[in-house]
C-alpha cells in the first residue's frame, strides 16, 4: 500500500460486500480526501461545490476522481494516488511559451487537455458507464451531494440502484491506517505544544486574543493549520464554545483550552487548563475529579470494551471524586479527517472499541458564573490498551 494512502481499503471493501454494492461514491469533503488523497479546497471552505471519488468493488475497475477544472492544480498534487481524473467546467489557465514544465505542471497541462465532461454529475455518470456499472447497485455518500444532484444522478442512471452509503465511510474511517495514525499523532502534539506557547504569554493584563495568537502562531510554526480555538478565561471559560476576545486576564483567572489545528488534513482536539495564581479549593477539587474520571475512562479502553461502559464509568468516577452533580452527553469521540469520527463514547452508543481507533477522551465541566474545566487526551487503541499521543499531562498549570 502506498505510504500516502489514507483509506482503509480493506474496511471499505468489507462495507461494500456487506451492503452488496458494486461501487462507492465519496461526496463529502472528508470522504473525497480519504478515498483519493484529493483535497478539494472549495468543498472545505464553502457549501455547494461538488467533487467526487468513485471506488469500484474489487474487480470492478480502477478508482476515479471527478473534479472541477478550477481545482485541477490540486488534483495534480503528489498525494492524490487515484490516477484517473475526470474534469468538468470551464476555467481559464494560460501556459507560458518556450518554458520547460516541471512534473507537477506537466500533470496540470495534461489534465487541462482532457475533455470537459460538462458538470459534476455528467462526469460521474460517464466514469460509471466507463466501468460498466450503469445497472449496478451503487452506494453514494449522501452527505456531500446536493439533493438536486442526487436526483440528476438517479435520472441519468435509470438501471442503477442508488443507496445511501455515508455509514460505510464512517465504518471504514473508524480504524485508522498507519499513515493516518502518524498524522493524528503529529497533529495532537502540535496542539499540545501550542497550548504551552499560549500559557507562556498568560499574565495579568494579557488578553484571550493574546493567548489565541500565541496558540495559532505556534501551530503554524510547527507545520499545522488553525481550526479550533476555544480559549476563555475567568467566568468566560464556562462558555462551551467560547471564542477569544480582548478580555484581559486578572489574578485568579482560570484558563480553559479546547483547541486543535490540522496537520496534513488530520485534526486535533485536546483540552487543558491553567490558573493565574494559586487555585482555590473548589478549583483544585473539581479539576482533580475530572482528571480522575478521564484516567478511569482511559484505563478501561481496549479492544472489545463497549463505549457506553466507558462513559458510565467516567461519569460515575467524576461524581464520586468531587462533583456529585456531574452530567455529560458524551466523554469522547473518534477523530480523523473530521473532528468527530466513530466511535462515540456516549451512554446510548452501540460502538465497541477496536484496535486502530484514534479517539479523544474528555471530561469537561462547565459552570456559568464560575468557570469551565476540561481535560481531553488523544490516543490510539492498541491490541491490549491505548497509546497516548500527548506530550503533557492533565495537571492544572499554575502560572
Amino acid at each position: 500500500m502506498d505510504i500516502a494512502m489514507l483509506a482503509n481499503i480493506d474496511r471499505l471493501n468489507a462495507g461494500m460486500k456487506q451492503a452488496s454494492l458494486a461501487a462507492l461514491v465519496a461526496t463529502m469533503p472528508e470522504n473525497v480526501t480519504y478515498a483519493s488523497g484529493f483535497w478539494a479546497m472549495s468543498q472545505w471552505i464553502r457549501r455547494g461545490p461538488q467533487a467526487y471519488a468513485l471506488l469500484p468493488a474489487p474487480g470492478g475497475g480502477e478508482p476515479a476522481v471527478i473534479a472541477s477544472t478550477g481545482l485541477i492544480d490540486l488534483v495534480a498534487d503528489a498525494e492524490v494516488w487515484v490516477k484517473d481524473v475526470r474534469r468538468f467546467g470551464g476555467f481559464s489557465v494560460n501556459k507560458a511559451e518556450g518554458v520547460e514544465l516541471d512534473a507537477h505542471d506537466q500533470r496540470i497541462d495534461a489534465l487541462l487537455a482532457q475533455q470537459d465532461d460538462g458538470d459534476a454529475v455528467k462526469a460521474l455518470v460517464k466514469v460509471i458507464k466507463d466501468r460498466g456499472l450503469q445497472n449496478a447497485r451503487i452506494g453514494v455518500d449522501e452527505i456531500g451531494i446536493l439533493p438536486q444532484y442526487w436526483d440528476q444522478l438517479a435520472e441519468a442512471l435509470p438501471g442503477a440502484t442508488l443507496v445511501r452509503a455515508a455509514d460505510i465511510f464512517r465504518f471504514a474511517r473508524a480504524i485508522k491506517t498507519p499513515e493516518e495514525i502518524a498524522r493524528l499523532r503529529k497533529s495532537a502534539q502540535i496542539a499540545d505544544m501550542s497550548i504551552s506557547a499560549a500559557l507562556a504569554v498568560a499574565k495579568v493584563g494579557a488578553t484571550e486574543n493574546d493567548l489565541a495568537r500565541a496558540f495559532h502562531t505556534k501551530t503554524i510554526v510547527e507545520g499545522g493549520m488553525p481550526v479550533l480555538g476555544c480559549i476563555g478565561v475567568g467566568a468566560r471559560s464556562a462558555g462551551t464554545n467560547v471564542q477569544p476576545t480582548d478580555r484581559e486576564l486578572i489574578a485568579g483567572d482560570i484558563i480553559r483550552f479546547d483547541v486543535g489545528g490540522r496537520y496534513k488534513h488530520y485534526r486535533a482536539d485536546i483540552a487543558r487548563n491553567g490558573v493565574l495564581g494559586e487555585p482555590d479549593a473548589k478549583t483544585i477539587k473539581y479539576h482533580r475529579a475530572i482528571c480522575v474520571g478521564l484516567d478511569r475512562a482511559i484505563e478501561m479502553i481496549k479492544p472489545g470494551v463497549k463505549a457506553a461502559d466507558v462513559f458510565n464509568a467516567a461519569v460515575e468516577t467524576v461524581r464520586r471524586e468531587g462533583i456529585p452533580h456531574y452530567q455529560r452527553s458524551h466523554v469522547g469521540h473518534g477523530i480523523g479527517l473530521d473532528g468527530y469520527d466513530a466511535p462515540n463514547i456516549a451512554p446510548s452508543s452501540k460502538d465497541v472499541f477496536e484496535e486502530g481507533m484514534v479517539i479523544c477522551v474528555e471530561t469537561p465541566y462547565y459552570e456559568i458564573g464560575y468557570a469551565g474545566l476540561q481535560v481531553e487526551d488523544t490516543l490510539v487503541v492498541t491490541k491490549d490498551g491505548v497509546d497516548s499521543f500527548m506530550l503533557s499531562d492533565t495537571a492544572l498549570r499554575v502560572l
